[in-house]
């Protein structure tokens, strides 16, 4: 297991590229699939996520190229062979490669590493049995592996809302394949809401449209759907990492590229920064984030950008005023427990944290932040915060700092590069 040591940095003046997104991304290769014809991609990341996908896009017998960070995919076929797909540690894409796999008639089976395997699937499997596929688990009811056959005949089905929304995402994005297309009623509060709202605006991207999406109902239209060619913008979770990097050590980052039309949710980060005291300019072509006087705490619900929980932690570390991040129970079921986990290695690293029900309360910490070694938990987006604070704070290791490679594998040799 390889073990990161962290480098600090002085104050920063940087130009960031990020990787492409990879929900924008395995969202789109998805739809490809399923349309009729050849789509195109373009900035298509590299991480391990989508390269699971594509692979499985490959062995279901879908025609399927790179070229650098260019993907083409001819789709349009549900005749593949039975087989078994391998996901890795890839929660996102194990749970579209289950939704998909209910559209043809041959055996898939979904699996993937035993932490992947530990994690929840019962709303997504439940759902797809009710909707009248096979769902057939391998050992455990809900967990992976499974064994899932189509086609689908149902056209209504309740789902829970706060578990994940990827269980939503990946039924909106088959249901177009449906006779009569879906409607989710959705029995809980939505989480991550921007996530969805994301899955309904690459279906539109791929011709299918009314896709009605309010708070308790989702409504996906049966359509044709239809190739079309699309440039991924820059991952918004993984450019929290330089735009926080600004806050916590100083100085000015830009992230280009993730401008005032940004689809992501995740691209609000710039303006939780500036609740904390950052400057903020947000253009057509990109956001920089800029430290200001006074890194304040703030209290916040994150349910809709869950993702940056690690990342609002790590700066609300170097704060002069408390924190409270709330509306993320739900992210306990993530790579990591995302909140116990966080929590404990944060303490190794001398933060004053405590873990509340719907998520944390942070101290302020900067007289007491030390070096230390920390674990990753299988988890990229806790490397990548721990290597934000270790940016400003001395001795910082991570352990399994490689799990990086899951999002941005050269997010270490960016770290780097900033050295000033």
């Amino acid at each position: 297991m390889t073990a990161r040591r962290v480098h600090t940095s002085g104050r920063l003046d940087a130009v960031v590229d990020v990787p492409g997104s990879k929900s924008i991304a395995n969202r789109a290769l998805l739809c490809g699939a399923l349309a009729t014809g050849r789509s195109t991609f373009t900035n298509v990341p590299d991480g391990d996520d989508t390269v699971a996908m594509l692979a499985a896009l490959a062995a279901l017998g879908f025609d399927v190229a790179r070229d650098g960070s260019t993907v083409t995919i001819v789709g349009g076929r549900t005749d593949w062979p039975e087989t078994t797909l391998h996901a890795g540690l890839a929660g996102t894409t194990s749970r579209f490669l289950t939704a998909l796999a209910a559209v043809g008639r041959s055996p898939v089976t979904i699996d993937g590493h035993p932490p992947l395997r530990d994690r929840p699937f019962a709303p997504l499997q439940d759902a797809l049995s009710a909707l009248g596929g096979s769902v057939v688990p391998g050992e455990r009811h809900g967990h992976l592996p499974v064994t899932v056959t189509g086609p689908l005949t149902g056209d209504r089905v309740s789902i829970r809302g706060d578990v994940s929304s990827q269980y939503v995402s990946a039924l909106m994005m088959i249901a177009p394949t449906m006779p009569n297309g879906l409607r989710l009623d959705i029995t809980t509060p939505l989480v991550s809401v921007p996530y969805v709202e994301l899955t309904a605006h690459v279906l539109e991207r791929f011709g299918v449209t009314p896709v009605e999406v309010t708070s308790n109902e989702i409504v996906v239209p049966y359509a044709a759907v239809s190739a079309t060619d699309l440039a991924v913008e820059p991952d918004a979770s993984s450019a929290s990492y330089p735009l926080a990097l600004a806050a916590v050590v100083g100085g000015r980052v830009t992230v280009p590229g993730l401008g005032l039309r940004a689809l992501q949710g995740d691209a609000a980060f710039a303006e939780v920064l500036g609740r904390m005291g950052c400057g903020v300019t947000r253009t057509t072509s990109g956001v920089t984030v800029e430290s200001g006087t006074d890194l304040r705490g703030v209290d916040i619900d994150m349910a809709d950008i869950s993702d940056l929980v690690p990342t609002v932690a790590v700066v609300a570390a170097c704060a002069s005023s408390p924190t409270r991040i709330r509306g993320v129970g739900f992210i306990r079921a993530k790579e990591s427990d995302r909140l116990g986990d966080l929590a404990d290695e944060l303490r190794t690293l001398g933060v004053a944290v405590t873990v509340v029900d719907d998520g944390l309360d942070i101290e302020p910490s900067v007289d007491a932040l030390c070096g230390g070694r920390v674990a990753t938990h299988h988890d990229h987006r806790l490397a990548m915060a721990f290597g934000v604070l270790g940016s400003r704070v001395p001795g910082v290791e991570v352990d399994d700092g490689d799990v990086v490679t899951k999002s941005w594998p050269g997010f270490w040799t960016m770290l780097d590069g900033l050295r000033t």
